[in-house]
């Protein structure tokens, strides 16, 4: 069983790109465990406050867990064209101190995806991510790409992936990625 890290990069309860996440979690294949982080908890990054007392707890738990998998899925929303400051945040703490940054990122697997209301998903966003990404010393795939646009129809009040053809997609993307992390089958 391989297992690899997911992340959402907003904190809204309701958010369409948790909801992605989830679904992603339920569609992998079954050789492929998809463990469900938050990024709850992270502060705002402050050197000063990694100087006086290192990093937060949830840095590095959710550091630890990271560097444990097999892989990374970044599920990132798209605000005013670009990356959600949040999610950024978080993946800069989780880039401290420098010395680490092999034993988290170091040639780490890395897919992005993503849920937006608007028509054209979040294709900004991604593109954002990927200098992020390869700055990190972390292996971004470049399978298909999943651009979730107009969520608000993909996804009931409940959160739940109601459209078929994004299933089959989300589906795709993750069998993809599972193969390029190294999952074989039982």
């Amino acid at each position: 069983m391989t297992t690899i890290v997911g992340l959402a990069g907003s904190l809204r309860r309701a958010s369409y790109n948790a909801a992605l996440l989830r679904a992603a979690a339920e569609l992998a294949p079954p050789e492929l465990t998809v463990e469900v982080a938050t990024l709850h908890g992270v502060p705002l990054y402050d050197g000063d406050l990694e100087a006086a007392h290192g990093l937060p707890e949830a840095v590095t738990a959710l550091k630890d867990r990271i560097a444990g998998a097999a892989g990374l899925l970044l599920v990132t929303p798209e605000y005013n064209g670009s990356l959600p400051g949040v999610f950024k945040n978080a993946i800069d703490w989780l880039s401290r101190p420098a010395s680490d940054l092999g034993r988290v990122f170091g040639g780490r697997p890395v897919a992005i995806m993503g849920a937006s209301p608007g028509r054209l998903g979040t294709a900004l966003a991604q593109a954002a991510w990927l200098p992020v990404v390869r700055a990190l010393g972390a292996q971004p795939w470049s399978g298909p790409r999943l651009l979730v646009g107009e969520a608000g129809k993909v996804f009931d009040a409940e959160g739940r992936l109601v459209d078929d053809r994004v299933r089959t997609q989300l589906q795709a993307f993750m069998v993809g990625f599972a193969g390029f992390v190294g999952a074989r089958p039982q």
